[in-house]
């Protein structure tokens, strides 16, 4: 009888609610993690500006090779 108490709500809830559950929860998981067209666009801006840093620094490296050699060393 105990059995057959628990048996019968789970069996409801793993036929009914379960599925629902899970279609509501990664239909809206899927439409959270898409960027937005601003945000887009930042990251891509943010992008073109550490290429410029990294050019920047590159460059600044290259005096420092050239005027002292062993500063890395230091």
């Amino acid at each position: 009888m105990s059995a057959l108490f628990l048996a019968i709500p789970l069996t409801l809830f793993v036929l009914f609610v379960l599925p629902v559950w899970l279609w509501l929860h990664y239909s809206n998981r899927s439409g959270r993690d898409a960027l937005s067209q601003s945000e887009q666009q930042r990251l891509a801006q943010l992008n073109e500006e550490a290429q410029h840093m990294r050019e920047r620094i590159r460059a600044l490296e290259q005096i420092l090779d050239a005027e002292h050699p062993n500063w890395r060393n230091q």
